[in-house]
């Protein structure tokens, strides 16, 4: 069998396995010398992020190559997306880093376990295979779990931790369920494989239909939509602030590499079914996540409410790539690529909003309700400027990254035919600017609930503005994003 063994070409996937490295140092610099030079664990981390965008850089030739048997695909859509996830971790990084100090968090241990989680998103975004593709996420699940109980003090934390890794196991066990009959009625595990089978009318209909539903159930829950939400509220209140940031932003850019390889990608044949359950989820998600923000009095909460409704949109440009059955490439293209500049545009609102957030905490004091927010134009009406930005671009209000990126899925599912389903959008989306108004009416025209000068240092503020900037900068020049999303995605389907 060892003269069967053919070498697999590891140039596509040089940035994984410099990040798997790095992570062995991080470990061993952390035991020698962590408990005198903590920032030494947070510098690596840093390099390391840089070390794979770099490599990624170097390794991107605008071809797709498939390694490992078929298992690792390397082309535009996953270059693009490992950045962008390297960029979302290091701004994680740099906004929580006195956070974490303050609370006696930035161990070793925390920084290995983020690089363990961003190594199976990438391994997730660039899976070709069932096996890689499961391989990536309960990577980047375990880590996470790991990252919610990071406190282990907090009684809360340790709680929505437990929550979570019941709620992801019972979701792996589905997605699982759902890949084993995949296979069973194809014969392949590789997605290319799958969509062959199904474009040639291999299998037995019955059990792909039901291995899809499983599916759909498995990436459902990673994305957050209703009815397998249950998760992100409590997860989002009960991890540290900084674990919450990371939570509900990266890991996106991952679920949304997830659902395009495995639908569009591999189970292409059976769009027509897949687009009504995610339909109906995306409606759902939409109304329930507005809804109950608003009853919200911990912003935490709210924006892990106002996170569902926001994949509820996503996933209104990803149903719209195939309409009536038919598909146009342009069409298809338009609308994945919709899909993707709400992903990116998602997670740059997320972080920000998050980023002034901790922007208030300080040590011994978590600024988590809506009630800590009161008057913050008095005490720093620039960064009262940056929180407006991120509230009027959640809300879609014009003309910031937010506005741009509702219009492009609510204009492709009206090309695909979902007019009704675009109103329905459109109304909740303006039921839903009130959750946002009311932070910005706190900022404004509130007096201070709190006195205490804000205490952050100079990369949390540089980044915090630079964040606002581009949220802004992004809608008011939004086609240069978009032709990127569109790009990538034209030379990757």
């Amino acid at each position: 069998m060892l003269n069967n063994f053919v070498m697999p070409d590891l140039y596509p996937a040089a940035p994984e396995i410099f990040l798997l490295l790095m992570s062995f140092l991080v470990l061993f610099v952390d035991l020698f010398f962590g408990a005198t030079h903590r920032w030494m664990a947070a510098m690596l981390t840093a390099i390391t992020l840089l070390g794979c965008a770099a490599l990624t850089l170097v390794t991107s030739d605008g071809q797709t190559t498939l390694t490992f048997s078929n298992m690792f695909v390397d082309d535009l859509l996953s270059d693009f997306l490992k950045l962008m996830t390297y960029l979302a971790v290091l701004m994680m990084l740099v906004y929580s880093r006195q956070y974490l100090a303050d609370r006696g968090l930035d161990k070793g241990e925390f920084y290995v376990l983020v690089l363990y989680a961003t190594l199976g998103m990438m391994v997730m975004i660039s899976a070709a295979s069932l096996l890689t593709m499961y391989l990536g996420l309960e990577l980047m699940s375990l880590s996470l779990y790991g990252l919610v109980a990071i406190d282990r003090d907090s009684t809360r934390g340790t709680e929505a931790a437990m929550k979570y890794f019941v709620l992801g196991a019972l979701a792996s066990g589905l997605l699982l369920y759902g890949m084993s009959m995949i296979y069973g009625a194809t014969g392949s595990l590789e997605l290319g494989g799958i969509a062959q089978a199904m474009y040639q009318g291999h299998g037995e209909k019955t059990v792909l239909i039901f291995g899809l539903v499983f599916l759909v159930a498995g990436v459902a829950f990673k994305l957050g939509l209703v009815p397998f939400h249950m998760w992100i509220p409590d997860v989002y209140h009960g991890a540290p602030t900084a674990v919450t940031m990371f939570v509900g932003s990266a890991p996106k850019l991952a679920a949304f590499a997830m659902a395009l390889r495995l639908l569009v990608y591999g189970m292409f044949g059976l769009a027509g079914d897949w687009q009504k359950m995610l339909l109906v989820m995306a409606v759902l998600s939409i109304g329930l996540g507005n809804l109950a923000a608003i009853a919200q009095t911990n912003i935490k909460r709210m924006l892990a409410y106002s996170a569902i409704s926001h994949m509820g949109y996503m996933v209104l440009g990803l149903m719209s790539g195939v309409v009536g059955g038919q598909v146009d490439a342009f069409t298809a293209v338009n609308a994945y690529s919709s899909a993707l500049y709400y992903s990116v545009a998602y997670v740059l609102m997320t972080l920000g909003a998050f980023g002034t957030v901790l922007l208030l905490s300080r040590a011994g004091y978590e600024a988590e309700n809506l009630e800590d927010f009161k008057g913050l134009n008095k005490r720093s009406p620039w960064f009262a400027a940056m929180m407006l930005i991120f509230m009027f671009s959640m809300a879609g209000i014009p003309f910031f990254i937010g506005f741009f990126a509702k219009f492009a899925v609510l204009l492709a599912a009206i090309k695909a035919g979902y007019t009704t389903v675009a109103v329905i959008a459109v109304m909740f989306s303006l039921i839903g600017a009130f959750y946002y108004l009311r932070v910005v009416k706190l900022m404004y025209f509130d007096a201070p609930a709190d006195s205490a000068p804000i205490s952050a240092g100079l990369d949390l503020r540089v980044l915090l503005s630079l964040n606002g900037l581009a949220v802004a900068g992004f809608g008011l020049f939004p086609d240069a994003l978009m032709l990127v999303c569109t790009t990538t995605l034209m030379r990757s389907l």
